[in-house]
């Protein structure tokens, strides 16, 4: 990897890591050919990505802390919301199935970080791993994927180092319109002195986090989550 990617990949893990998320660089050129020309990112083909992942962790270590500090503020989606807070504190510093080698299909692909002006033409692509290397195995996990989501065995294709705990579970299960009442969220109060909504979450403190003052406040136990049969696509 260039030096110059391999600095500013540092930067940008020091800052989202702690939280649960992944980076991998990539040029806006190979994003462009994957698609239509309605869709290419209008920037030089060289222009410096990175593609952000959340992983399992990004819950308990992102947006729970995240709830705990913004309940108080209009929310619409709180993982998008969450999300972009973490990738604004960088500024300040296709198709198919995708499965992760280590967290099999318990992931989801957050974002892109654009760095117009930087451009790394020796950037060499990294060949994904082939983790469902049999044919029938693959048309198995498009099927689970495509018809039996409901019940998220089509996210074990690989055995997972992690998966979403029961909480996560839980709220991914709630269909989108339906998550902040979940959360007790659905109407927040425009009283600051008001008391703060107990949501229904569990603590769990993360490892090392890069910057305690930003992480304080995290959830009380309450209340244990719902039983839900099944999850929407996170």
């Amino acid at each position: 990897m260039e030096p110059q990617v391999a600095e500013l990949k540092q930067k940008i893990e020091d800052t989202l890591c702690p939280f649960g998320f992944e980076v991998y660089p990539f040029q806006v050129a190979w994003y462009n050919a994957l698609l239509p020309p309605t869709f290419h990112l209008t920037l030089p083909g060289p222009t410096l990505a990175f593609l952000v992942l959340s992983t399992p962790a990004m819950f308990d270590r992102a947006l729970k802390p995240f709830l705990q500090s913004c309940h108080l503020q209009r929310l619409t989606d709180p993982v998008d919301q969450c999300v972009a807070y973490h990738l604004g504190r960088v500024r300040e510093h296709i198709s198919g199935v995708c499965i992760h080698p280590r967290y099999g299909g318990w992931f989801a692909i957050r974002g892109v970080v654009l760095l117009p002006g930087i451009e790394v033409p020796d950037l060499q692509p990294t060949k994904p791993l082939d983790c469902v290397p049999k044919r029938a195995d693959r048309i198995t996990l498009l099927e689970g994927f495509n018809f039996h989501w409901r019940d998220w065995t089509y996210r074990d294709a690989v055995t997972p180092q992690e998966r979403y705990s029961e909480e996560q579970k839980a709220y991914f299960s709630t269909p989108p319109a339906q998550r902040l009442a979940f959360l007790g969220l659905a109407q927040p109060s425009k009283d600051p002195s008001s008391r703060p909504a107990e949501l229904p979450f569990t603590v769990h403190r993360p490892k090392n986090p890069q910057n305690p003052s930003r992480v304080r406040g995290w959830l009380s136990p309450h209340v244990s989550p719902p039983a839900s049969p099944g999850p929407s696509l996170p």
